[in-house]
């Protein structure tokens, strides 16, 4: 596959897939490949998939067909978690060439070597126990905000999710790696870093090696009981009070941690910190004990008003996002109604909706009653309006107030918006509250103070 020189890439999912698919574009532009859009022509097509519900599934499908249609010719990778769950499945999609497993994404250069279009798509996947590696990745689309991977896999067995499966076990990187990175981030101009992973609030750096700048003395491989003692405290909190003093970032985000790894620690150190911004997102999935027992989560609903009471003593003015899951086997209507209510007595922003689908391989499937469609698409409405006045009467509280806002390049509309002269920007408060204003270029990448 010497003559493929162009490579074009689309990811499906969350912020972890878009740092890796950035990083994995960085790999291929140094052997020589030419990036290009998605909707351009070129070589290789790389889709970077999720598999959290059936419709990212059905995305890659569409994907690969519109591809079909616009350069037969070019070959087809499919990467990512749906690639890691069902390799099979997708090698049988027409027009697919290369289907790549976790432990081999980041070596995609060398498998498209020896791709030519016509063969039969070749599978390189693994059993996802043999994935133990860490690879660092990070996003550098545009220069406003990074997505930085500090953690991958997950230990958890969540009765509705694949992602162990797909991610595997958790790791993470070390310390010393997050900041190195931190600060080249901060070299290309980025002012906004938010920390990614599957389950972030498990990071736990591995051992590193004596000459690792982060170690000031003993090492752990030589049995040092004070090195060990140093290593199994370089946990989240850790990271970010080391990312705190890194120079040149003016805020660091946390994109989603579980409500038991969310210590009152972390919280406090947020609350006083000038980098951090006054804004989480922390998962519930579910507002009843019963339907949390079900999913096989780690806490109870105790625990999250626990949460999100401290962090609105401490930080008033902090946004909260919340994931749920809306029809859940075995969530009745007095249940769902249990979970209505007690997001509603909540003190939070903004819900992300998902809508349970069945997914294989995983012990939800054995629960019940099943919940049918018609009434999860209408338990998946009723939470996004409560989402939608959540978020108005967040807004609202802040009105008149003047707050920091990062501004990136033009909205999504810019285009529309420029046919009438009217070009548009985008940008975010310190606690996430969305600004839309005329563009100017002046403002693209800086912290502009804001009246709401």
């Amino acid at each position: 596959m010497a003559a493929a020189k162009s490579v074009a890439f689309h990811t499906l999912g969350c912020k972890l897939n878009y740092s890796e698919t950035s990083t994995i574009s960085r790999l291929m532009e140094k052997e020589g490949f030419e990036k290009r859009e998605f909707d351009d022509l070129a070589d290789v097509y790389v889709i970077n998939t999720c598999s959290v519900t059936d419709n990212a599934d059905k995305e890659c499908r569409q994907l690969v067909r519109r591809i079909q249609r616009k350069s037969p010719e070019s070959l087809v990778v499919i990467t990512g978690c749906y690639a890691q769950l069902k390799p099979k499945e997708i090698a049988a999609i027409p027009g697919v060439d290369l289907v790549l497993g976790a432990a081999e994404k980041f070596n995609l250069a060398s498998h498209i070597k020896e791709l030519s279009k016509g063969d039969s798509a070749k599978i390189s996947s693994c059993e996802i126990e043999e994935v133990n590696g860490f690879n660092a990745s990070y996003s550098i689309n545009d220069r406003t905000r990074t997505f930085l991977k500090v953690q991958d896999g997950c230990d958890y067995t969540c009765s509705f999710c694949t992602i162990p499966q797909a991610r595997g076990k958790s790791r993470s990187d070390t310390v010393a790696n997050v900041i190195a990175n931190a600060k080249e981030i901060a070299a290309g101009g980025s002012k906004e870093i938010v920390l990614t992973g599957v389950n972030l609030g498990d990071f736990r750096s591995p051992l590193q090696t004596p000459s690792d700048p982060i170690i000031r003395a003993g090492s752990p491989r030589g049995g040092d009981l004070a090195s060990l003692r140093l290593f199994k405290d370089h946990n989240f909190l850790y990271l970010i009070k080391e990312l705190d003093k890194v120079e040149g970032i003016e805020r660091f985000r946390i994109s989603s941690i579980e409500p038991n790894l969310l210590t009152n620690e972390i919280i406090e150190f947020v609350s006083k910190s000038k980098k951090f911004m006054p804004h989480f997102h922390i998962p519930l999935q579910s507002g009843s004990n019963t339907i949390l027992g079900m999913m096989r989560r780690r806490y109870k609903r105790e625990l999250y008003t626990e949460r999100v009471a401290l962090i609105k003593e401490l930080m008033p003015h902090c946004c909260i996002g919340v994931d749920v899951i809306a029809g859940f086997p075995g969530e009745t209507d007095e249940l769902f109604q249990e979970t209505f209510e007690f997001l509603h007595s909540l003190d939070v922003s903004y819900l992300h909706v998902f809508t349970y689908s069945e997914r294989d391989n995983t012990h939800a499937l054995t629960l019940g009653p099943v919940v049918p469609m018609t009434t999860r698409y209408e338990r998946n409405k009723t939470l996004r309006n409560l989402s939608y006045m959540k978020m108005q009467y967040f807004t609202q509280q802040h009105t008149g107030e003047t707050r920091p806002v990062l501004f990136e390049g033009h909205s999504k509309n810019a285009r529309l918006n420029e046919s009438f002269g009217q070009g548009m920007m985008e940008g975010y408060t310190d606690n996430y509250i969305k600004i839309t204003t005329p563009y100017k270029e002046e403002w693209v990448n800086e912290i502009v103070d804001w009246k709401i």
